[in-house]
Formats: C-alpha cells, sequence, structure tokens
C-alpha cells in the first residue's frame, strides 16, 4: 500500500515536472518568436524609409548612381528574403543592406548642400532612431535565443526537447565582411 503511494506521488511528480518542463519550452519558443518579429517591424520601417533618403541624396549627388543603386538592390533583396520566410536568408539580406546605407550615408557626407537639406536631416534622425531600435531588437531577440537553446539542450529538460522536437534557434549575427577593420587613408 504505502509502496502504491510512492510510485502514485513519483508519477505524479514527473508528469508535473515534463508539463512545467514543456510549458517552459514553449513559452522561450514564443518569446524567440516574439523576438524575431519585433526585428522585422523595425527592419521593414527601414525598408519603407530607404526610397524617401534616396530621392533626397539622388537630387544633390546624381553622379554617384552606383551607390544609390546599391541601395535600391540592397533593399529589394531584403524585402524578397523578409518573404522567403529563410531567417539566415534575411540576416544576410539585412547585413547587405545596413552596409549600403553606410556607404550611402558616407556619400552624403560629401555633398555640404545636402547636409543643410532640413529633409534629409530629418530622414538621417529618423534612420539613426530606427537602426538603435533595430540594435535593441537584435540584442533582446540574441538574448531570447541563448535562453531557449540552452534550456533544449541541459538536462533534464533536453530530454522533453526532444521528445517534442524542439529545435535550436537561430542568432542574429553579422557577416565576416562586417567584422573586418575598416582600412582608412589620408
Amino acid at each position: 500500500m504505502i509502496f502504491g503511494i510512492i510510485a502514485l506521488v513519483v508519477i505524479v511528480l514527473v508528469i508535473v515536472w515534463g508539463v512545467s518542463a514543456y510549458n517552459g519550452l514553449v513559452t522561450l519558443r514564443n518569446r524567440v518568436k516574439n523576438g524575431w518579429s519585433q526585428i522585422d517591424v523595425q527592419l521593414k520601417q527601414r525598408a519603407d524609409l530607404i526610397p524617401n533618403l534616396v530621392q533626397t541624396v539622388k537630387g544633390y549627388a546624381a553622379h554617384e548612381s552606383q551607390v544609390l543603386t546599391q541601395v535600391t538592390q540592397a533593399r529589394a533583396n531584403a524585402l524578397q528574403a523578409a518573404q522567403s520566410g529563410d531567417v539566415q536568408q534575411r540576416i544576410q539580406a539585412e547585413n547587405q543592406l545596413s552596409r549600403a546605407i553606410m556607404n550611402l550615408q558616407a556619400v552624403a557626407e560629401a555633398y555640404p548642400q545636402l547636409q543643410a537639406n532640413q529633409n534629409f536631416l530629418d530622414l538621417q534622425g529618423q534612420l539613426k532612431a530606427l537602426e538603435e531600435k533595430i540594435a535593441y531588437a537584435r540584442q533582446f531577440y540574441n538574448d531570447v535565443v541563448q535562453k531557449y537553446n540552452t534550456k533544449i539542450e541541459v538536462a533534464p529538460s533536453n530530454i522533453i526537447a526532444g521528445l517534442f522536437h524542439f529545435e535550436q534557434a537561430s542568432y542574429f549575427q553579422i557577416d565576416e565582411a562586417d567584422r573586418q577593420v575598416p582600412q582608412v587613408s589620408f
């Protein structure tokens, strides 16, 4: 009789632990999805802002068509990657867009009239604010991914993760090209 009660208590405890571990994994997986959604919103706002920025620069720096084309193409690639649903492809496209925007801003610095244009200054301010939000959203996303991936890997929750096919999430990482130190020459 006592052995039966002890066995029942152990079974109940295992079930409670299993449910708790499963719910914890689902919660973290949903936080990862939410973190990615927050990045997605900021990236969409940035993509919507870029055509206005390009048009403003185009009026002052018409002969800088290569840089303008790079930005336009990078934006198109980012929008296409967003529709594909592939996280790694999206990260690469967004990193390419970030580089193109930096090139555009470097070109803009060569035109004092453009630097004095209020519309350009407003757009640049909005872009800076969006970049800061994107950086924060990426950091939040990577923090949640780290917690989720750790929970999947550590015992004993890895048992539940394996049983219910929880998969590792990808970090939002920069490209190797962005890790290179820029060469400055005078």
